[in-house]
């Protein structure tokens, strides 16, 4: 069973940066797809970037241009480099792990809340 662990949320100002970490056990890494989701308070969870294991990424376009996501397999991490922030980005952020197989697994999430 992976665990994923979540970092590098915080408070920032409206137009600032801030880069997420999602640290993977296991040593399967390399082969399975990661997500990075958010939900706002009172809205339903909603799917912001993916990295699929040949590197391909794929954006919801309320971030196009300003998040990039990116792994790093020999450490079993994927990054979420948020840049010119605004308020509506004020979420937690999880990711998530799927193989080909449809196993899946979350991270506990990590707060942002970007302040006008």
């Amino acid at each position: 069973q992976v665990q994923l662990v979540e970092s590098g949320g915080g408070l920032v100002q409206a137009g600032g940066s801030l880069r997420l970490s999602c640290a993977a056990s296991g040593n399967t890494f390399s082969s399975y797809d990661i997500d990075w989701h958010r939900q706002a308070p009172g809205k339903q969870r909603e799917l912001v970037a993916t990295i699929r294991r040949g590197g391909n990424t794929n954006y919801a376009d309320s971030v196009k241009g300003r998040f990039t996501i990116s792994r790093d397999n020999a450490k079993n991490t994927v990054y979420l480099q948020m840049n010119s922030l605004k308020p509506e980005d004020t979420a937690v952020y999880y990711c998530k792990l799927a193989s080909a197989y449809g196993y899946t697994a979350w991270g506990k999430g990590t707060l942002v809340t970007v302040s006008s």
